[in-house]
């Protein structure tokens, strides 16, 4: 806190001291008719008891007259028990005339002048008490003032937008720091470029983007372009999240739209940054409230300053959202938002890019290989990359290291993908042996088939939910073909068959197999085209009772092939089953060579990205199977 700030505080806080001793002292000044108990006793009543004598109920009566007003004034009643009474006297003398009229109404009385109130509690106090309530509200009002989005304080400015302005020292971020998004950085240096020289575009008659909506999964650097934007173009860069103009309150988020808009005309050329777009652009008609809805009214609102009647040239808009399939269709438009980029995953080269400016503040070892960590994090986002080597310091930091090894970051790659392992979970010997057979059985499986991931780590320590784990060596692939989905099912079932072979019994640890093995043969069927029924695809709100019956026919019958599939594997290799399931018993946790060294040498086939198009003619996109493809997709586990 500054000098400033603590004294506006202390300023304060001494003017309402001030004010609460003023209004003490008033109080103490206000008449006496204040400070009475009710009692029901008019003038009439007293005037009646005079005249009759029935005074043995009161024990005193004083009279106050004024001296500002003639004739005026009021008696103070006291009774014996211990009540009184304040009556105003329409005329003291005419009261005084009633009172010596009664043989003993004047033994009751006592007349004094009340003193003349001071100048100052009479004039001068209310003023100073009124001009105290209103220094400490406006200090009030002052210190909630905050800065950005057109300043004002929050009790004045609630319909105004919410909308942070980055000033040159808070642009943290340039094209530099973004690594993996290379044609996304093209297609925005173009707008950078706009901004810079907006000549050079007129001139041949081209109209930059209003609008681009950047689109991918969480983690993929779509806020991190953004920043890379302002700190790059050098003009005023705006700020603000979609659920920043929403509020319960009607009009609120539409007069928060105005009011940025209006805001970026005074500064443009300019950008605005719109972040969880979704949360305000949402198809119109899917809220309770119909058009009527806030949210509503705010993306209406919105949709006309982007491009309605008014101009708002030289202010371009970029979003980000992961759920571009909710937007309104009006917002996508060209007019508005004119460009979409995808932001997804990086291949192996961009996750070594990323790597390499992660690591930038990192104290890595000399032995650390960035390369081969790439190679090994296949499907891991941005965030994830900076996650794992952050993970990797905390263990390195934690253990008293001064640098972070090779070691470290195998450690986090295992902490982040499967969770942390639990060595000190007591657990008994069967449970143990099922774990070591079902691994045993995953991993026999997926060496052996030759379109699946070489296998990495196995591992029969509790980690995370689970009861064990086998970890695959993952190589990037832009599609999944039929045959590789149907040996990725045979590999999810290897576990579970294991145990039935060599236990005669199945448990709950293949549940997570059983529901990943069943998402990928529905969608084969109701999506890929990949079945008996034809390229087709099935939406579950028009299928016929008859035809989804069907579907589970063909569901069932891809299972139970790949099922049977993968127990002749296991049986045609028993001692094998039996040598791992020993080793891992063992050892507790075994690499993928020490796997391989069990069997003869060439005994497994070649693992390399299959040639789609000689091999397979059903191929489906990587993104359709899985729009999130993390590690967690290369690792089976006994739960």
């Amino acid at each position: 806190m500054n000098k400033d700030t603590m004294f506006k505080s202390f300023f304060m806080y001494i003017l309402i001291f001030v004010f609460i001793l003023l209004s003490f002292m008033m109080y103490k000044n206000i008449n006496i008719h204040q400070n009475e108990k009710f009692y029901d006793y008019t003038y009439s009543d007293l005037v009646n008891d005079i005249k009759e004598n029935n005074i043995s109920n009161i024990s005193s009566i004083s009279i106050k007259t004024s001296e500002d007003i003639y004739d005026k004034g009021y008696a103070i009643v006291y009774f014996k028990d211990e009540y009184k009474k304040s009556i105003p006297l329409p005329s003291v003398s005419s009261f005084m005339d009633i009172v010596h009229s009664s043989a003993n109404g004047m033994q009751l009385i006592e007349t004094y002048q009340p003193s003349k109130p001071s100048l100052l509690s009479a004039t001068y106090l209310p003023i100073i008490i009124v001009i105290i309530a209103i220094l400490v509200v406006l200090l009030l009002i002052t210190q909630q003032t905050k800065g950005g989005g057109g300043g004002g304080s929050r009790v004045l400015s609630f319909g105004k937008n919410k909308a942070k302005v980055l000033t040159e020292g808070q642009k943290t971020a340039s094209f530099k720091d973004v690594a993996g998004l290379k044609e996304e950085k093209s297609d925005l240096e173009e707008v950078v470029d706009f901004l810079k020289d907006p000549k050079k575009y007129k001139d041949i008659g081209a109209r930059i983007p209003k609008g681009i909506l950047l689109v991918g999964p969480p983690g993929t650097g779509k806020t991190l372009l953004a920043r890379a934007i302002a700190g790059e173009a050098g003009v005023q860069f705006f700020s603000i999240s979609g659920s920043d103009f929403v509020e319960m309150f009607v009009g609120v988020g539409a007069s928060r739209v105005r009011d940025m808009f209006e805001e970026a005309k005074k500064n443009k050329p300019c950008l605005i940054f719109i972040d969880e777009i979704d949360a305000v652009g949402r198809r119109r008609g899917s809220g309770l409230g119909g058009g009527h809805d806030e949210r509503e009214q705010t993306l209406n609102q919105l949709l006309v300053e982007m491009d309605g009647f008014s101009s708002n040239e030289n202010i371009i808009i970029i979003a980000a959202t992961n759920r571009v399939d909710i937007l309104d269709p009006a917002l996508l438009r060209p007019g508005r938002f004119d460009r979409q980029i995808y932001v997804g995953a990086p291949d192996v080269k961009g996750r070594e890019e990323i790597l390499k400016v992660h690591a930038r503040t990192k104290k890595l070892d000399e032995n650390v290989n960035l390369e081969e960590v790439a190679k090994t994090t296949s499907g891991f986002t941005g965030a994830q990359l900076e996650n794992l080597l952050n993970e990797a310091a905390i263990i390195s930091a934690k253990k008293g290291k001064q640098t972070i090894s090779m070691e470290e970051i195998r450690k986090a790659f295992i902490k982040v993908g499967v969770g942390t392992e639990k060595k000190s979970r007591v657990i008994s010997e069967e449970e143990r042996a099922i774990t070591a057979y079902h691994e045993a059985g995953h991993a026999i499986v997926t060496e052996i088939l030759p379109l699946m991931d070489a296998v990495h780590i196995i591992s029969i320590i509790p980690t995370g939910g689970a009861g064990g784990y086998t970890m695959h060596l993952p190589v990037d692939k832009g599609y999944f073909s039929k045959n590789y989905l149907t040996q990725e099912i045979m590999v999810l079932f290897g576990g579970r068959i294991a145990e039935e072979i060599i236990f005669d019994d199945i448990t709950t640890g293949a549940s997570s197999d059983i529901e990943r093995a069943s998402k990928i043969a529905r969608g084969m069927v109701t999506k890929y085209g990949m079945s008996s029924l034809g390229p087709i695809e099935f939406i579950d709100e028009e299928i016929s009772p008859t035809l989804a019956a069907s579907i589970d026919e063909e569901i069932k019958s891809i299972i139970s092939s790949c099922y049977d599939k993968a127990r002749k594997i296991l049986l045609d290799n028993i001692e094998y089953l039996h040598s791992t399931a020993n080793l891992l018993l063992d050892k507790e946790k075994i690499t993928g060579d020490e796997f391989r060294a069990l069997f003869p040498k060439d005994f497994f086939p070649e693992k390399k990205l299959p040639t789609y198009l000689e091999k397979d003619t059903n191929i489906s996109s990587n993104e359709d199977i899985t729009k999130d493809k993390t590690v967690d997709n290369n690792i089976s586990e006994n739960n």
